[in-house]
């Protein structure tokens, strides 16, 4: 058997025994490795030894399997992309930078008062909710404001990590430090989102989830309900600052991707650099393609999209609302509309206080909650509060 699951071993494994068997004078009496053409990859070596390979007397013949790795799943996942349990709370945050620390340090901490897996949905509330981060981020440094408001309420919260890719698997450099997820090839992520769904579904015993989900987080919700069995198990989808239609970066994103459809591959030169899930989501992707080509939303579900227009990151920020189709119902809300003083950019939108009430607001409507507005100053967030 040829096994390797890590890419570089893969490469390196490949280009070793291609160079190997050129310099061999033959292997059986099949044409000698010296005739033969080999690709450096495991795929073309393995063909070459299945050709080479002799029948047994007993009428067997060997097979090489070429292992690429390419394989997906939840917990255990591919060699690309993997998902973690958020485990042990960590404390409530008023601020993103404050949590963003903390994380540091307990990169798989799950956010205050989420991941019970005890709790038992109320009449009240009998949807658990779904907490998902976005690029870059994890479930603590992204919910630990907003998880403790929803235990409050009684909601039975549950929140992962994933998209969990290495610098060598394609993670991008913001993987070297800990807690940075959501960097993996998004339909693998979308892969482990609806295994994760289907967890929680079985632990609560409901038949629907609702989901909450940040920039990344939202968007993967959203190809879940079109492309992974979804559909008819999540009943609100609210996001914040997601993009569902991809992001330009302030024009940057477009710009790359209009030099990529020109012949340079720009955005493949900085794969390395920022990860796989941060090029899928520049505009114009075949991964927006593919999710946009049926229309936004899925019957069924009921969509509440929040951007900000101080977001940096989800720009031109009404990109990250939604149009309905048929059997779906959507409500676009831009945060400060009633409320200017509100600043929350892309990472201070989860810490902001209007941003949760129109969380709490969108799960339960006919609770007639009111829709708070305090002064939310843009990178800092938290009312000012660390």
């Amino acid at each position: 058997m040829i096994a390797t699951k890590h890419p570089l071993r893969r490469a390196l494994c490949g280009l070793g025994l291609a160079a190997v068997l050129a310099t061999a004078t033959g292997l059986g009496a099949g044409p000698s490795a010296a005739e033969v053409q080999l690709e450096p990859t495991v795929e073309s070596m393995a063909a070459f030894l299945d050709s080479q390979a002799h029948t047994t007397p007993d009428g067997r013949k060997p097979t090489a399997i070429a292992d690429t790795g390419s394989a997906s799943g939840s917990s255990s996942g591919s060699a690309a992309s993997r998902s973690s349990d958020a485990v042990g709370e960590g404390p409530a945050m008023t601020a993103p930078l404050a949590a963003f620390a903390y994380s540091l340090t307990h990169p798989d901490a799950a956010p205050p008062g989420a991941n019970r897996w005890d709790c038992t949905p109320s009449a009240q509330h009998p949807r658990p909710v779904v907490l998902l981060h976005g690029t870059w981020l994890n479930a603590y440094d992204t919910f630990s404001f907003l998880s403790p408001k929803l235990a409050a309420e009684g909601y039975c919260a549950f929140a992962f990590n994933y998209g969990k890719s290495g610098l060598l698997e394609g993670g991008g450099l913001g993987a070297i430090l800990p807690g940075r997820n959501g960097v993996g090839p998004m339909v693998e992520s979308a892969k482990q989102v609806a295994a994760f769904v289907e967890r929680v579904r079985a632990a609560t015993g409901s038949d629907q989830v609702d989901i909450i989900g940040h920039s990344q987080g939202g968007t993967l919700a959203n190809y879940a309900l079109k492309f992974e069995g979804l559909q008819g198990k999540v009943g609100k989808l609210i996001t914040f600052g997601a993009t569902h239609h991809g992001t330009s970066l302030m024009g940057i994103a477009t710009l790359g991707r209009i030099i990529n459809n020109l012949g340079i591959d720009i955005l493949g030169f900085t794969r390395p650099i920022v990860g796989v899930a941060n090029i899928e989501q520049a505009a114009g992707s075949s991964f927006y393609t593919t999710l946009n080509a049926g229309g936004d939303t899925v019957p069924g579900t009921d969509y509440t999209a929040v951007g900000s227009r101080w977001d940096e990151v989800m720009n031109p920020y009404d990109w990250t609302f939604l149009t309905a189709g048929e059997g779906a119902k959507v409500t676009n809300i831009t945060l400060q509309d009633g409320c200017d003083q509100d600043l929350s950019d892309h990472m201070t939108l989860m810490y902001s206080p209007r941003a949760a009430s129109i969380a709490l607001r969108a799960l339960d409507p006919e609770a007639g909650r009111g829709l708070d507005c305090t002064f939310n100053p843009w990178l800092v967030g938290g009312s000012g509060k660390l």
